[in-house]
This record gives C-alpha cells, sequence and structure tokens, in this order.
C-alpha cells in the first residue's frame, strides 16, 4: 500500500467491513469444502477474492486506510489461504507440500513481525510482489477445485490453476524474503543509530 496515503486509527469503515465480512466466509467456505459443496465452495472463494481486492481500492479512493485494517486485511487473507489449502489438502486437490510451502512461509514472517512488534516497530510496507502473490494464489484455488469436475472446463481449469498456484507460490516467497530483509535493514538501522547516540 503506498505509503503517501494517510493512515487513520478508525475502526467502522467500509474496507474493514469488507475484510471482517471477509474473515466471516472463512468458515463457510471450510463447511462447504468438507461437506463437497463445490458449486457453493467455488462461489465463496470468487467472493473472497474479489472482496479482497475490493477493499483496498476503497481504502485508497475513500481515504480510510487505517491501522486496523492494515492488520485485519493480511489476517484474512492468511486465515482464508490457510483454511483453503487444508480443505483441499483433506481432499486430495492439492498436494501437501503446497500446503507446508506456503504455511512454513507465514510462520516465518509471523516470527520476525512479533520480533518487530515488541522492539515497537509498525507493521512493514506491503510490496507488490506479497500481493500479486496472494491475488495469484487465491485465484488458483477456485480454478484447482474446478479442476475436480470431469469436463473439458475441469481439464483447463487444473492447468490454469496450477499455473497461477507455482506462480504464486514463487512470488509469496519472493515477497517474504523482501519482508525479511526490511525487517533486518530496520533494526540494522536503529541498532547503528542507538551506538552512534551512546558515542556521542
Amino acid at each position: 500500500m503506498s505509503q503517501d496515503v494517510p493512515v487513520s486509527t478508525r475502526v467502522l469503515t467500509v474496507p474493514n467491513a469488507i475484510s471482517f465480512a471477509r474473515l466471516l466466509m472463512v468458515p463457510v467456505f471450510a463447511w462447504l469444502v468438507a461437506q463437497g459443496h463445490d458449486a457453493w465452495a467455488l462461489a465463496v472463494l470468487l467472493l473472497s477474492g474479489a472482496s479482497d481486492w475490493l477493499d483496498g481500492v476503497l481504502a485508497r479512493r475513500m481515504q480510510q486506510v487505517t491501522r486496523l485494517g492494515q492488520m485485519l486485511d493480511p489476517a484474512a487473507d492468511r486465515l482464508f489461504i490457510l483454511v483453503t489449502l487444508v480443505g483441499l489438502a483433506w481432499r486430495d486437490v492439492v498436494p501437501l507440500w503446497l500446503l507446508v510451502v506456503l504455511v512454513v512461509r507465514d510462520v516465518v514472517l509471523g516470527v520476525m513481525l512479533v520480533v518487530l512488534a515488541r522492539s515497537g516497530y509498525p507493521p512493514l510496507r506491503v510490496h507488490l510482489a506479497g500481493k500479486a502473490g496472494t491475488f495469484a494464489i487465491m485465484y488458483a484455488f477456485p480454478l484447482l477445485l474446478l479442476s475436480e469436475w470431469p469436463t473439458p472446463v475441469g481439464l483447463v481449469a487444473g492447468v490454469l490453476g496450477w499455473a497461477c498456484a507455482l506462480w504464486g507460490v514463487g512470488l509469496y516467497w519472493f515477497a517474504g524474503a523482501l519482508y525479511l530483509a526490511q525487517g533486518a535493514s530496520i533494526m540494522r538501522r536503529d541498532a547503528r543509530a542507538a551506538r552512534t547516540a551512546r558515542v556521542t
């Protein structure tokens, strides 16, 4: 998200409401996948992906970028990705390694964010690669779910879905490396400043 957009401490905003609604869709999707209601699960996934794009656009255009939104939006993304991966892996739609690769990345970044937060640092600036990776993964899921349908449409959806998934994994980890480098750079910079202050 652009750094020149003012960030407020408001809670009741349209983008925050959309992000919260996306959180509420997570258990709905999990239940639909578990019960085998693929058509409805597909609809929920598409709606979630569209809402993820919409809340960011509205936040910028309506000048409603908030601290809560900066935490709520990525939290909703991570939770939706995790639940979707678990559901699709449980259904054998995706292999277990895809779940492990994405979860390990989020765990590593989660530990780093906790360390930064305990040191008083604000959330890191969102990179375009991270958003692009998230979008690719979010759009891979409905395609992979659609690939279960025994039709030519399912075959095409499977090819497109795996293309999106692999690109998404690559961008996801590339963004993760950028976030780690950004966090390390901030902490090294402040450590140098603290040493300089002690010397002077």
